[in-house]
């Protein structure tokens, strides 16, 4: 692995916000506080280099205010580009005589303000996009026009996702909830039935047990059951909390805070929700989650997380470590970057692969992977990116995610993460009339916006730190964290709940509810 921050003039000196690369053509595409996408050509290491080179390749221009989300297309034909005071627009690539160039296709007008994340569907039809008025809306692409609006929050939406299996949307929100959308079509015609998803699930609060010695000379301990949010509140210092699904749609990461014995700690954590097979889909009242404590303490974050980004590509498993918290037949790897670091993790073990750090002076924003998993970028709000180089093989022996899924099928009695005790996720289910999606065709929306602010020039650190992380041997117990505590007791009786055994894996994943 080689790279490093790339001292050029990104975007005027101001804070670059998102960047993400075309799955195609392979151009990165940054966005900016200047108002402006830019498209760069980013090439290999060149002999005597340590670091990438970037060479400006084109603008676009039609944005009247900072730019906080872009998304390529899975074809790489459109580029949906979300700014301050609610801007959507949509741009297509036009190839000519004298080569290609990017124009704008479509405005998408509803939000009444900032737009802070976007996502495609897998079959490019549907966006999706989060914004500061406190809504998520599903644009239908072909149209231009509004197909449905998530309105279920409270406070500003700052991340979403799509499954890429097409069943779910997720969205993060400083009202401390992930809602969880499952997709569930209302039948129009025989054979033709319209995409419709509804909020099945709230994520909000975390159950966990501590001790408590009450009585001074004789010491009594007694377990005490309480229940702390998982997620930030509107303070936490980003404007954005990007999450992620993984590759194949087994699970979702989620930028979240750590809990420890019942106190927030300050660290951010990533929040790891499985979704498993279940006889019945069927939303119960007050359900719960159980996850492994390793989704709690991925090692290493010492920042508030701000966003999540998955390798496209799957790798075959090492086989040198078998004390990770996913049971996957494959190795998946995702970035997580916090407000001043980058680590990069794996699916196979707990503890971080690499660690970057030092790298800006400013908080992180944005992290993307191109489609050949060959470069790694982040863009900072110090007006600076910073691009990594992966040698071939390196992360490990590229495989394909549909030959695996045809080996998972074929395996019957394949086992999965048996599910702790220790902790427990709430889940409420969606009760209130005001949370009901709704859908609608096409609007205009109006508003101020909220300013993001601007910063000035800042020279590059001299210092950064790239560190390699060799994975621990596990304990007996299977866990990367010898000192991690002993599982204590069973929930107070307000919050009961049955032990989960070991089932077979399946191909179609839901979320596991478990009966109060």
């Amino acid at each position: 692995m080689r790279g490093g921050t790339l001292q050029i003039n990104w975007h005027d000196m101001k804070p670059v916000l998102t960047l993400d690369f075309n799955p195609i053509s392979g151009l990165l595409a940054t966005g900016g506080a200047d108002y402006d996408i830019k498209i760069w050509s980013i090439s290999s290491t060149e002999e005597g280099k340590k670091i990438p080179t970037a060479t400006y390749h084109s603008s676009l221009a039609y944005h009247g205010s900072a730019i906080n989300a872009i998304r390529f297309s899975p074809s790489g034909e459109q580029l949906a580009s979300g700014a301050d005071g609610g801007e959507l627009i949509l741009w297509k690539l036009h190839v000519t005589e004298t080569g290609q160039s990017w124009k704008v296709h479509k405005s998408l007008s509803f939000h009444r303000k900032d737009v802070m994340d976007l996502e495609w569907s897998k079959d490019g039809a549907f966006l999706i996009s989060g914004s500061v008025d406190n809504s998520c809306i599903v644009w239908d692409i072909n149209k231009g026009s509004v197909h449905q609006i998530l309105d279920g929050h409270f406070h500003y939406v700052q991340g979403v996702a799509w499954d890429p299996l097409g069943k779910y949307i997720a969205s993060l929100s400083a009202d401390r909830t992930c809602r969880v959308y499952i997709n569930k079509p209302q039948s129009k015609t025989k054979g033709n039935d319209k995409m419709n998803y509804v909020s099945q699930h709230v994520i909000s609060k975390a159950e966990q047990q501590t001790t408590d010695n009450s009585k001074v000379g004789i010491i009594y301990v007694v377990m005490l059951s309480t229940k702390s949010y998982l997620f930030h509140d509107e303070t936490l210092p980003s404007f954005f909390r990007r999450l992620a699904w993984s590759p194949d749609g087994s699970f979702l990461l989620v930028p979240a805070e750590s809990i420890i014995n019942n106190e927030i700690n300050q660290q951010v954590f990533m929040g790891k929700v499985k979704f498993q097979d279940l006889a019945s889909e069927s939303p119960k009242s007050n359900c719960c989650y159980k996850v492994s404590p390793a989704s709690e303490t991925l090692p290493g974050a010492s920042k508030p997380v701000v966003a999540v980004r998955f390798c496209p590509v799957a790798f075959q498993l090492k086989g040198s470590n078998s004390g990770g918290f996913f049971k996957l037949p494959h190795r998946l790897i995702f970035a997580v970057a916090t407000l001043n670091s980058l680590y990069i993790y794996d699916t196979e073990s707990v503890s971080p692969i690499a660690i970057l750090a030092g790298l800006h002076y400013a908080a992180i924003t944005d992290i993307s992977w191109s489609l050949d998993a060959h470069f790694l970028a982040l863009s900072s709000r110090d007006g600076y990116c910073t691009l990594l180089e992966f040698e071939k093989d390196e992360l490990g022996t590229p495989i394909s995610l549909s030959a695996e899924k045809k080996l998972v099928s074929d395996k019957s009695k394949s086992t999965v993460t048996q599910i702790p005790e220790d902790m427990v996720i709430e889940i409420a289910t969606n009760d209130n009339p005001r949370e009901e999606n709704k859908t609608t065709g096409e609007g205009e929306g109006e508003g101020r916006s909220v300013c993001n602010g601007n910063t000035s020039p800042i020279q590059i650190p001299e210092k950064k730190v790239i560190e390699t992380v060799t994975n621990p041997a596990p304990n007996e117990a299977g866990c990367q964290n010898p000192e991690a505590p002993e599982n204590k007791g069973k929930p107070s009786s307000s919050s009961t709940t049955t032990t989960v055994t070991n089932r077979p894996a399946k191909r179609r994943i839901t979320p596991m509810a478990v009966d109060p």
